[in-house]
């Protein structure tokens, strides 16, 4: 079980969405938190609408290992150690295999994946060098789970933070460290808009939003779980020590049907080899 009160967290994109309602969640169970985000103007409003009792801010991209540990050394220099590390800051992208710019690919997999292994290799040692536990949490999504038509770039991206922080599980079972996954479906934020800020968005930007896909994709994330809901359930994941966290129960059968359809071609390979 992983105690929540009195530890030192680190939260990435907590100006906004899942990693405010993280910094909530966390400050009413008596942590300490250093809040990270690149938007610095949106950073300050969100302190302040949390409190700067229990609260930092550093502004950070996580994009940049420089930038990450920067924000490590802040967080030791305002906590004196830290217990647990949230990798939650990410961005969305649609496209069309054969149609997405590769510098949109580079955008992406720098923050969604590379800014989880930025932040696991900087602070990773200094949970482990105080002994005394603590947990790390990376934002995933169920795209990390199954996939659909137009957004493989993202699903690419949260497949490979799903089986970082499934090795991760392993890697640290015996050193007092958890790990959790976040894998939630509609969740309020701003997820949706994120894209805007790719290299390429003047290119698609205002055809994209004009698209039924897009349309449908915004209504689902603004009608989605409150984001202080999905916080609640994390707290009580990373308390039960859990790996997935999951919030949608009509998302559960396409577990099943990737489940099934994976053994269906595993058992046809064996057939194969007459095995």
């Amino acid at each position: 079980m992983t105690e929540i009160a009195h530890k030192n967290a680190f939260v990435t994109g907590a100006a906004s969405g899942i990693g405010l309602a993280l910094t909530k969640a966390l400050v009413a169970r008596g942590a300490h938190v250093m809040m990270a985000d690149m938007n610095a103007e949106g950073l300050a409003a969100a302190r302040a609408e949390v409190g700067e009792a229990h609260t930092e801010s550093v502004v950070c991209d996580v994009s940049d290992a420089g930038s990450v540990q920067n924000a490590a050394q802040a967080t030791i220099d305002a906590f004196g150690k830290v217990h647990l590390l949230f990798n939650n800051a990410g961005v969305s992208l649609a496209g069309r295999p054969g149609q997405i710019d590769l510098r949109d690919w580079q955008w992406i997999t720098d923050i969604n994946l590379m800014g989880v292994v930025h932040g696991v290799e900087t602070f990773l040692p200094l949970i482990a060098a105080h002994d005394e536990g603590g947990h790390i949490v990376n934002t995933a999504s169920m795209a990390g789970h199954v996939t659909a038509p137009g957004m493989g770039p993202y699903f690419a991206t949260k497949f490979a933070v799903t089986g970082y922080s499934e090795a991760l599980r392993i890697e640290l079972k015996k050193s007092g460290i958890g790990v959790s996954c976040l894998c939630p479906t509609w969740v309020k934020s701003n997820i949706h808009n994120t894209s805007d800020n790719s290299p390429a968005a003047e290119v698609h930007r205002e055809k994209f939003k004009q698209s039924d896909a897009y349309k449908a994709v915004r209504s689902l994330v603004e009608n989605g779980m409150s984001p202080d809901v999905y916080a609640e359930l994390c707290m009580k994941a990373i308390e039960a020590n859990r790996l997935h966290v999951f919030n949608d129960p009509e998302a559960r059968q396409a577990l099943i049907d990737r489940h099934e359809a994976n053994l269906a071609d595993y058992d046809a390979c064996l057939a194969d080899l007459d095995l």
